[in-house]
């Protein structure tokens, strides 16, 4: 198992239009072979910036490779920009962090 995360530190008072662009685009994963499931994340906020990450399970880091690779992964980030809005959104460009699942513990 792989999961893919990216970081967005969102400027502060744009937080409604970056939901707004998550929320309502279209990210074809469910069409990818290998996807398993996906989290967007609002975590704590900060003097100018709140922090969002999102999280995303894949079978095989192949997988999410192909993924990042493919005619869905354009379409699924065609418009991820300042969609809507004159402002920007975010503070930095996103960060990318991939982690190879070592461990996984379930409730039984």
């Amino acid at each position: 198992m792989y999961i893919a995360m990216n970081r967005f530190r969102v400027a502060k008072g744009s937080e409604a239009d970056f939901e707004n662009v998550w929320l309502s685009r279209e990210t074809h994963l469910d069409t990818v072979p290998g996807f398993v499931e996906f989290h967007l994340l609002k975590g704590p906020e900060a003097e100018d910036h709140t922090l969002y990450a999102s999280h995303t399970v894949w079978q095989s880091h192949a997988a999410f490779e192909a993924w990042t690779k493919s005619e869905q992964f354009r379409a699924a980030h065609a418009n991820a920009g300042n969609k809507g809005t004159s402002k920007p959104m975010y503070l930095e460009h996103p960060k990318f962090e991939g982690f190879e699942v070592k461990q996984t513990v379930v409730k039984k």
